[in-house]
């Protein structure tokens, strides 16, 4: 049986825990070792730490502290890796604590984070989804039911300080062409709510004043929220330290492409069990920059989509070139519109493409002006049809039961 090498207590802080870290910074002390070839087990706070309850009030969304966040289980180091090694991770297993099967997924407020369809959603709500072996309802989002592929959110190694530099160079220079947007154009360095691992004293304080924020999925890995990291991927990571210092967390339980409501998966505390390896020499072998991997042999088995395209037309009618950024906006506006047909809220839709295993894809880029980008809806996770017919749709849905919405406090 696999030993379990980073322990999470949920009653506790993770601030508590010297095993958990949330910056990425080359200087962060391995919380443990490992061996190519070892298997083991991590435990994960939810990426934030425990501040979002299973109730039915959006407060704690609103509210939420995004500069504590994500929470991650490492660093893991790995004997003889090396920088320009890739480090080869297996995905044997993963899953929900016992105690604690249930997972969340929330609107941030746009003046609090924000998210992809943040000026249509600009305020804070959230719904709560049981649990149930490998499937999952929520009371506040009806009709619905789906099984979940359980899936790392962020998962990645330590940078070396030259990518660490060139991380906040690049990111400043982004925030300060527009320092007073609101949500901001990067997250940078924030020491004050920096959790370091192990590290203390003045070296702590130094790393915690320039460590990265673990928000956007950068060269090492990190919060690339890929749904198909799940039971069976195979993944080859960069190495750039000694080590290599392999760290994981915000586990979720479903998610759809594009985790579109930010706070947009089912986000969850859990565990994971992984196997390590390394390629010596294996980025310049392979002229890796960025991570790759297979994806997971074990998919919820859905064979039936409503497929919504988007074009690089905003709401507005402004065209764009080429935007797939605003065309997979489209597409989404676009099933939430048809799904409302159905008696729906846009909170409820919103809830659904987020959370449900959709699929989001890159559909063309060549045909000048307009890129397509589609949304694939799998139907079978309905309780009802939702397929178009001549008779048009029937309202399934009487409006009683509704999302949580915390308002904006002035």
């Amino acid at each position: 049986m696999a030993e379990t090498i980073i322990k999470v207590d949920l009653k506790e802080s993770p601030y508590t825990n010297e095993k958990i870290h949330n910056r990425w910074h080359p200087d962060i002390p391995m919380a443990v070792k490992v061996k190519p070839g070892d298997d083991f087990k991590i435990e994960c706070y939810d990426w934030t730490g425990g501040q979002i309850e299973n109730n039915d009030d959006a407060v704690d969304v609103r509210d939420v502290d995004l500069s504590q966040v994500h929470f991650l289980s490492g660093p893991v180091g790995v004997e003889g890796a090396e920088p320009g090694d890739l480090l080869v991770v297996d995905i044997l297993d993963i899953g929900a604590f016992d105690e604690s099967l249930w997972g969340f997924n929330g609107f941030f407020s746009k003046k609090n984070g924000g998210g992809f369809l943040t000026d249509h959603f600009p305020e804070a709500q959230k719904s709560i989804w049981d649990i149930n072996g490998m499937f999952t309802k929520s009371r506040h989002v009806p009709g619905v039911e789906y099984a979940g592929l359980i899936h790392p959110g962020l998962i990645g190694c330590l940078p070396s300080k030259e990518l660490l530099d060139e991380w906040n160079t690049r990111e400043k220079a982004l925030y300060d062409t527009e320092p007073d947007r609101t949500p901001a154009l990067a997250t940078l360095p924030y020491a004050e709510t920096a959790h370091m691992g192990t590290m203390q004293g003045d070296a702590k304080e130094k790393a915690a004043a320039e460590g990265a924020r673990t928000v956007p999925p950068r060269e090492h890995g990190g919060n690339c929220d890929i749904k198909d990291l799940s039971r069976g991927s195979k993944i080859y990571f960069p190495v750039y330290v000694k080590d290599a210092g392999l760290s994981v967390g915000d586990l979720h339980f479903s998610q759809g492409d594009g985790e579109i409501t930010f706070c947009g998966a089912i986000e969850m505390a859990g565990w994971i069990h992984l196997r390590v390896n390394l390629i010596k020499g294996g980025m310049e072998k392979y002229a890796i920059k960025n991570p790759i991997f297979k994806p997971s042999p074990i998919t919820p088995k859905y064979d039936d989509y409503l497929i919504f395209e988007g074009i690089s037309v905003d709401e507005g009618g402004k065209q764009h070139y080429l935007d797939v950024h605003v065309a997979y906006r489209q597409a989404c506006l676009n099933a939430i519109n048809y799904l409302e047909k159905f008696g729906y809220s846009r909170a409820q839709a919103y809830a659904i493409l987020g959370t449900a295993p959709v699929q989001g894809h890159i559909s063309g880029v060549v045909d000048i002006p307009n890129a397509c980008a589609t949304l694939w809806l799998p139907t079978d996770i309905f309780e009802f049809n939702v397929q178009p017919g001549a008779d048009g749709p029937t309202v399934e849905l009487d409006g009683s039961v509704q999302v949580p919405l915390a308002p904006d406090l002035e």
